[in-house]
């Protein structure tokens, strides 16, 4: 009953609020987001040269990784599930946990990680000293010597350019198109039981910090949640609420990787966050409105 007390009092605070809110494709400055694509996929940055940034967050899988976790340098393995890079650009905080404020820091995570990249800025900064990259920062940058800085700013203006605009729901929201009886429902759906109180805003999630099992605990790994940064025992088991746009393209699921049907995570996050236990009927509905939070892929091809 407590659980319900507090989605009503939330839900009544966010209904003078647009509660979700349609996205659009950003500005960009084409030439370093041109340069950007280059080196999101270039494996050479990385220590042994065999992962880029594409390794984890691959275009055939939404931008992310189809594996439970990552596997990084010399085969090791990741310690929780890489997000999506798609609209990540909305996002609050990056990083499950929230440990970089904006997609400039995130970059430094990967790229120095001693299990993802391993690699250092003087490493990154030698490559792009030389050709065939020395020229092309230069052209762009104007500047003698390139720097890390550089490379990173290239990237971030390259992942501003992955946003995905023009959904079935943003449409709806637009009034340029019609949910159907069943998308409209369970849409109504996921915000009378209460999904809606996280998953919100523009990147319907991805703007808050939540715990994982507000009602019931399931045995899941807790690794690197909010609490590694804060250690602060209210942030035990808290993570960063991830967006639900292009969920259906970004399995599996939640920070382990542990469910790979978005039914199954539909039915889990429903039990563990809100006390509910949805029939099938209901996460039929709701798993069809999720599918109208797919908006149109970024064109990679236009930049080159």
């Amino acid at each position: 009953m407590k659980i319900f007390i507090i989605i009503t009092f939330l839900l009544t605070a966010l209904s003078s609020y647009d509660i979700i809110t349609p996205i659009k494709t950003l500005k960009i400055n084409k030439a370093k987001a041109k340069l950007g694509i280059d080196l999101f996929f270039d494996s050479s940055f990385s220590k042994d040269g065999k992962i880029s940034c594409a390794s984890c967050h691959q275009p055939g899988y939404g931008w992310a990784d189809p594996r439970k976790v990552s596997a990084g340098i010399y085969g090791r393995k990741g310690v929780i599930q890489s997000p999506t890079v798609l609209n990540a650009v909305y996002n609050f905080k990056q990083m499950w946990n929230g440990r970089f404020k904006d997609l400039y820091e995130q970059i430094n995570g990967p790229t120095h990680d001693s299990s993802e990249m391993g690699a250092t800025n003087e490493h990154i900064e030698k490559i792009i000293n030389k050709e065939p990259y020395k020229s092309k920062f230069q052209k762009i940058y104007k500047k003698d010597y390139n720097t890390y800085k550089m490379f990173q700013n290239a990237i971030v203006e390259f992942e501003k350019f992955l946003t995905t605009p023009d959904s079935k729901f943003d449409l709806y929201l637009k009034g340029k198109d019609v949910l159907s009886k069943d998308e409209k429902r369970g849409y109504e759906l996921f915000v009378k039981t209460g999904c809606i109180v996280c998953h919100n805003g523009k990147n319907v999630g991805g703007n808050n910090f939540s715990k994982i099992g507000v009602v019931n605990n399931k045995k899941m790994a807790f690794v690197r949640d909010r609490y590694s940064i804060t250690h602060k025992k209210i942030d035990i088991h808290v993570y960063k609420v991830p967006s639900l746009r292009n969920i259906a393209l970004t399995s599996p699921y939640f920070h382990t990787g542990d469910i790979k049907d978005l039914k199954v995570a539909i039915r889990t996050m429903g039990y563990m966050n809100l006390g509910v236990d949805l029939d099938d009927k209901q996460i039929e509905l709701i798993y069809k409105f999720l599918l109208t939070l797919t908006g149109k892929s970024p064109d990679i091809g236009s930049l080159r």
